[in-house]
Parts: C-alpha cells; sequence; structure tokens
C-alpha cells in the first residue's frame, strides 16, 4: 500500500509542476524552443520551431547504402565477364533439363567454374546467388523457371554479392 501511495504522491508532483526542465541557478529558462520532432524539410514550406528538420531523400539514401556495389577496375570486370558467361551458359542448361534447379545445384555448378563464396537464397522457384570471381569482383544474379540473369559488379558494402533482403 505505500508503495502505491508513493506513485501516486509522485504523479501527482509531476502533474503540479509540469514539464519544465530545471535551470541553473540565477537563470530564466530560455524563451526559444527545443525541437522535439524530426520533420521532413520541403522546398518553400517553412518549419515550425518545435521540428528539426532533415533531407528525406538523404536519409533514405543512407539507409540503403549497405546494399550498394563498389566500382571494379574495368580489367577485373572484363575477366569476371568472361566467367559470368561461361556460369551463365551452365546455368542456362542446369535450368532447361526440366529438373528442378536447387540452390545446391547452384552451388556446385558455380564452384565448378571457379566461383568462390557462393551464397544463394531460393524464393518462388527461383534461386539468387553471388559469388566471388577468381579475377576479382562478384558474379551474381538469379536462375528462374523462365530464364537465368547474370551481370557483374563489386562487391556489397555490407559484405559479401548477394544483397540481404
Amino acid at each position: 500500500m505505500r508503495t502505491r501511495t508513493l506513485v501516486v504522491a509522485s504523479a501527482a508532483l509531476l502533474l503540479l509542476t509540469g514539464c519544465a526542465t530545471p535551470t541553473a541557478a540565477g537563470r530564466a529558462p530560455s524563451a526559444s524552443p527545443t525541437p522535439t520532432a524530426a520533420c521532413p524539410e520541403q522546398p518553400g514550406v517553412e518549419l515550425p520551431p518545435e521540428c528539426a528538420g532533415y533531407d528525406p531523400e538523404h536519409s533514405m539514401a543512407q539507409n540503403d547504402a549497405y546494399r550498394q556495389r563498389g566500382e571494379l577496375d574495368p580489367a577485373v570486370e572484363e575477366a569476371a565477364r568472361d566467367i559470368a558467361e561461361a556460369a551463365a551458359d551452365d546455368l542456362e542448361a542446369l535450368r532447361a533439363s526440366g529438373e528442378p534447379v536447387t540452390a545446391d545445384a547452384v552451388v556446385d555448378l558455380l564452384e565448378a567454374e571457379g566461383l568462390s563464396s557462393v551464397q544463394t537464397r531460393e524464393s518462388a522457384g527461383h534461386v539468387l546467388f553471388g559469388a566471388v570471381a577468381a579475377t576479382g569482383g562478384c558474379v551474381f544474379g538469379a536462375v528462374a523457371p523462365e530464364a537465368v540473369t547474370i551481370d557483374v559488379g563489386g562487391g556489397i558494402a555490407d559484405g559479401g554479392c548477394l544483397p540481404a533482403q
């Protein structure tokens, strides 16, 4: 019972004092409001004083930065493209065989082409993949029931060759 009385008394004290923050001895509280909310900046629109403005486009770009691919040197890219073309032919043969395409089958095929650190993800009949070429760079794409897609590029900022979902 004593705990309940203490809680009620504390709540009443807070209500009586309001939400004011204590100030240093001898100084009056500041008349300028402190921002209490983040508000997107818009051209031609003045933000209210309680808002701390931010650029929503910049924030979204930062949010997706971990998925960005690095740049490749042109010579490295060309060598990775040669490997990707050979892998694409083998993946197309696997897809056209009529057998279900599994992540294990894709890993085995890509490793046979000399790719390493193969990452895969299966989703709705598709096998997404990313792998490191021996010459540098990443070979990535998907094997779907209707087609094989493959490309080359740098590694993902988050690590590896297959972006997180």
